[in-house]
């Protein structure tokens, strides 16, 4: 069984240590190793990635987790292959096209896994969870600022296979990217990357007269946009002459909702993972 680990906390010496020693104790073999060391911040992030024949994923989470207790470290212990169904927590703000494309695939047997629950820093989307009948938690102020321990919170307490953040235009710190690192975590980015990153992609594309316009899924890492990560794009054209405005609506309404459905297809059906920052075949692929 693949097993990805992750340990998050303040930096300080013999951090790493404790944990490989314990994982390879047990006959594991380590597949992925990486570690982040943010002096500025004083953050040690460390994303381990083993396989080990037989795991007994809340024995090993137990142990792992006393471990970090002892180093101040927050721990998780999490695998694909822990259940048929995955679980998601959809993430929004505003828009709900392509949350309400998630939800629809999901009941329709399209996507086969779990709305676990939906998450927003802003309530717009509410009533579509209550739709649906998935639970809702609202983790933003009264100006949409996230609170993201809560988040991070939510998201154990779902116990959440996948983050799917479906139009949630808030920027996740490296933190909650590190905590839920290894392929956990999946963004649609409404510009195709890289030629058109950051926030206003369709206005960047339009004032460079293209005629191609897209939409981008992609694994998050702390790097924001990064450029190895794609799982999949989807593009769409226009006649010379359209109006940006016409040309945000076609990507908005039907586009990006169907870049983001394939993208989370892949995902749940293991067809791509995530290994060292780039995207590889997984074993669902044919």
């Amino acid at each position: 069984m693949e097993v990805i680990i992750t340990a998050v906390g303040p930096d300080h010496v013999g951090l790493a240590d404790p944990i490989i020693h314990h994982v390879t104790g047990l006959g594991a073999n380590i597949s992925e190793i990486q570690m982040f060391d943010r002096d500025e911040a004083a953050v040690f992030a460390m994303l381990l990635r083993i396989q080990l024949a037989g795991a007994d994923l809340p024995t090993l989470k137990n142990n792992l987790t006393q471990i970090g207790d002892l180093k101040g470290l927050s721990v998780r212990v999490w695998s694909s292959e822990a259940r048929r169904v995955p679980r998601l927590a959809i993430c929004t703000t505003l828009r709900n096209e392509t949350p309400l494309a998630v939800l629809r695939a999901i009941r329709d047997g399209q996507i086969p896994a779990e709305a676990a629950v939906m998450v927003g820093n802003r309530p717009a989307c509410r009533g579509l969870a209550e739709q649906f009948h998935v639970p809702w938690e609202n983790i933003g102020d009264e100006k949409g600022n996230p609170d993201d321990e809560l988040m991070v919170d939510i998201f154990d307490r779902y116990d959440v296979d996948y983050v799917v953040l479906a139009r949630y235009m808030r920027v996740l710190p490296p933190s909650t990217c590190w905590k839920y690192a290894g392929g956990r975590i999946i963004n649609l980015h409404h510009g195709l990357l890289p030629g058109f990153p950051g926030i206003r992609p369709y206005h960047d594309a339009y004032a460079v007269r293209m005629l191609v316009f897209g939409a981008t899924c992609h694994f998050i890492v702390p790097e924001l946009d990064a450029g190895n990560q794609t799982i999949h794009q989807s593009a769409y054209s226009v006649k010379p002459g359209t109006s940006l405005e016409e040309v945000i609506r076609l990507g908005q309404e039907d586009n990006e909702p169907r870049c983001l459905l394939e993208g989370v297809r892949r995902v749940v059906q293991r067809e791509v993972k995530l290994h060292f920052h780039r995207v590889i075949p997984g074993i669902g692929a044919s």
